[in-house]
């Protein structure tokens, strides 16, 4: 029988997902904005921004074809990893081999071969992003999959939920400090403090990643068995359950949106506020901490009404803070006050999308276990990664178009439109949410503890 996990192991668990998310939140806050700057940003272009098919750039079908490559990828592992056979366990094997390349390709994802605009820039992006997205995947995949297997009851999963989410935010603050970090070089060439800024922070995640995969010992607490269920027919009996379907819907909307925007974030700051890049380092640990002093209300109110509300009304929330961005430098108010207002606003359903989304689809992955008999909570865990990244492609992909519309000081009406439309993509999934049943899925799961 395995042993439930104690407080010290649920923290080693944790850190490694302070260091992937250091590795996605360095892709998502400096990718495009490093490729493609904005005029007065010290930085250089790198890759052409001839228009495709009126708003398609580069860059974006890059992005695009990159995420597209990590979601195909996802299932594939996840169904290894379900039927894995080995010595230290199911998913800790996959995750000592994935930490250390996909920090590796990060980091080679701003080392551009020309220091100016080439097509050789775009082709060598194009493989370190497949790479990086491919290791990573390795590493994320079955370092989900554990949440379900090592929260024994619903209230656990809750609670490693919360923790997961503590160390995530954690390394969104670290991924921030990049612009800081770079700072602290003191060269000249911003884009060579940037890649040297981002390498040493990589190594960092890198560290983080390798300590669960190491130090924890998945057979001592992880429940689950070895499945036998094909690729395929897993992924199709997967999508088959009704409340997966409700969630990974409004996940995939959430997700989209709230990458249109975290893209969108230097733009914010420098183009529609004027301000300098070097607030992010303040911003973000900001938001982090604000955060932090919810998370204990997250957890004590999901016990007493259920996920389901708290997510949908956080939902709604995020979108009415996303509409704001339209008017950002605008308002007769400064515009640091304007920055300071949206992060403090923006860390409260933050929060609770941090925290109960995963302990939802744990809970959904435990009913059907219970249901069918099979132990695949891999492939759910892929298969809403697998949606989520769709989720973040199209987030980028409407990005970067929407930056042929304006990106610049004075021509900035691409950059304000990206928050309309995380706007109604945050609408969209509260509204569909709502259908998931909440009820059916934990009773079930308190009649069989």
């Amino acid at each position: 029988m395995v042993e439930k996990l104690p407080k010290s192991k649920i923290f080693v668990y944790a850190i490694g997902q302070m260091g992937w998310s250091i590795l996605v939140n360095i892709v998502s806050l400096q990718l495009v904005y490093f490729y493609i700057p904005p005029q007065g940003s010290g930085l250089t272009l790198k890759i052409t921004q001839t228009v495709f098919l009126v708003v398609l750039n580069a860059l974006t079908l890059i992005a695009a074809s990159g995420r597209i490559f990590d979601a195909i990828t996802d299932p594939i592992i996840a169904n290894l990893s379900d039927r894995w056979h080995g010595k230290r366990g199911r998913r800790v094997p996959f995750m000592l081999v994935g930490a250390a390349p996909a920090a590796i390709f990060c980091t080679l994802m701003f080392v551009p071969i020309v220091n100016g605009v080439s097509s050789l820039n775009i082709v060598w992006l194009f493989f370190m992003q497949v790479l990086f997205y491919l290791f990573l995947t390795i590493y994320v995949t079955p370092f989900f999959a554990l949440l379900p297997e090592l929260g024994h009851t619903s209230n656990e999963k809750l609670n490693l939920s919360t923790w997961i989410s503590v160390t995530y935010a954690l390394g969104i603050v670290v991924a921030s400090m990049v612009p800081s970090i770079a700072g602290i070089f003191g060269l000249e060439d911003k884009t060579l403090s940037l890649q040297l800024a981002i390498g040493l922070v990589s190594f960092i995640a890198m560290i983080l990643m390798l300590i669960p995969a190491i130090f924890l010992n998945e057979k001592k607490y992880a429940t689950g068995e070895p499945s036998s269920v094909p690729l395929f027919k897993a992924l199709k009996s997967t999508f088959k359950n009704i409340s997966f379907k409700y969630y990974v819907v409004a996940d995939f909307s959430y997700f989209m949106g709230l990458t249109i925007v975290m893209t969108g974030l230097l733009y914010y700051i420098t183009v529609l506020l004027g301000l300098s890049d070097d607030i992010m380092g303040i911003l973000l640990p900001l938001m982090v901490f604000i955060s932090f002093i919810f998370y204990p209300v997250v957890n004590i109110l999901a016990k007493k009404v259920g996920k389901k509300p708290l997510i949908v009304g956080s939902f709604f929330f995020m979108g009415i803070i996303f509409f704001f961005i339209f008017f950002m430098g605008k308002l007769p108010i400064s515009e640091k006050l304007q920055a300071f207002l949206v992060v403090i606003l923006y860390s409260i359903p933050l929060s609770f999308l941090g925290v109960l989304p995963n302990a939802v689809l744990a809970d959904i992955a435990e009913f059907d276990a219970k249901e069918t008999g099979v132990n695949q909570e891999g492939m759910f865990f892929a298969a809403r990664t697998l949606m989520q990244k769709f989720g973040q492609t199209f987030g980028v992909l409407s990005f970067a178009a929407l930056t042929s519309l304006g990106k610049d000081p004075g021509n900035d009406l691409g950059i304000r439109i990206s928050g309309l439309l995380g706007f109604g993509l945050c609408i969209f999934a509260g509204s569909f949410f709502i259908k998931y049943n909440e009820k059916k899925i934990i009773g079930a799961s308190i009649n069989n503890n």
